[in-house]
This record gives structure tokens, C-alpha cells and sequence, in this order.
């Protein structure tokens, strides 16, 4: 397979493994207090930057599908992207691979919630409940998922 190919295939198949977590566990993958299973693959980006554009592509249709407002749609999506160039930059300390997630989607989803959905809470704690479900999905999910990949040679590291 050259190389491209690999790229649009693991892009693609990461997109759609995204949104059918992100939908099959609707009910815990929006609101407020949040633990979003299919941000444990922000992992990926460790692998493949394939991961890039796949994890950005299903936050993006994942929340469109999910019936996430605009703003939700666009900054949740490039917050997703940004995540995703970090955790590939950070790729040589797998142990701090789950950070960029965790940080940036309890600043940029806090925020959203805050000011695009007026949940009536300090913005301060909407930062924090999300940051804490990142820290589930991310450390607690991804990181043993990374491990995983990792000693079974699932992927090559590119």
C-alpha cells in the first residue's frame, strides 16, 4: 500500500471509530459533566499523524451528528486538532501524551459550555468537570490503550 493510501485509510478509519463511540455513548459524550470514550483515541497521534486529520474529522462530524451547536461544532473540533499536533509533538514522552487532550478541551469545551450553551456555573468548574472526564477518557482509557498498541505492534511508529 504507498503511502497516501495508508494515510487516508488510517485517517478515515479513525474518523469513523470517533463518531460511533462519540454516538454510541451519546448520553455520556455531551454536556456538562462529560467522559467522551472516544477521546481515549487522542492517543493516536503517537502512532500516525494520520491521527491528525482523522481525530479532527470525527470530533467534527461527531458533534454535528450528535446535535452540537455550531460554535460547539468549530471550536470543538479544532480544540480536538490542536490536541492532536500536540500529542504528536509529544510523542517521544508517551507518558505525557494524554496532556494536550486533557488541558485544551477543559479550556476550550469549559468555554463553549460556559458562553455558547449558558450553563449556569462558574466557568472555572465547567473547566475542571471537563478536564476531569478528559483525565478518564485520556489517562484512564488512552493511556492503557496506547500501551496496549504499543506491545502488540498494531501500529508502526511513524
Amino acid at each position: 500500500m504507498n503511502r497516501s493510501t495508508k494515510f487516508l485509510t488510517q485517517a478515515g478509519l479513525i474518523a469513523a471509530i470517533y463518531i460511533v463511540l462519540t454516538l454510541a455513548f451519546r448520553p455520556i459524550s455531551f454536556g456538562e459533566v462529560q467522559v467522551r470514550i472516544a477521546e481515549a483515541l487522542t492517543i493516536l497521534p503517537f502512532f500516525t499523524p494520520a491521527a491528525i486529520p482523522g481525530l479532527f474529522v470525527g470530533c467534527l462530524l461527531g458533534n454535528f451528528l450528535g446535535g452540537a451547536i455550531v460554535y460547539d461544532i468549530i471550536f470543538g473540533s479544532l480544540a480536538s486538532l490542536l490536541s492532536s499536533v500536540l500529542v504528536y509533538m509529544l510523542r517521544r514522552y508517551k507518558y505525557l501524551v494524554p496532556i494536550p487532550p486533557i488541558v485544551i478541551n477543559g479550556i476550550v469545551v469549559g468555554s463553549i459550555l460556559k458562553y455558547a450553551y449558558a450553563v449556569p456555573l462558574p466557568l472555572i468548574s465547567l473547566m475542571i468537570f471537563v478536564a476531569i472526564g478528559q483525565t478518564i477518557a485520556c489517562y484512564g482509557l488512552g493511556l492503557p490503550l496506547l500501551l496496549f498498541l504499543q506491545k502488540n505492534n498494531i501500529f508502526k511508529k511513524n
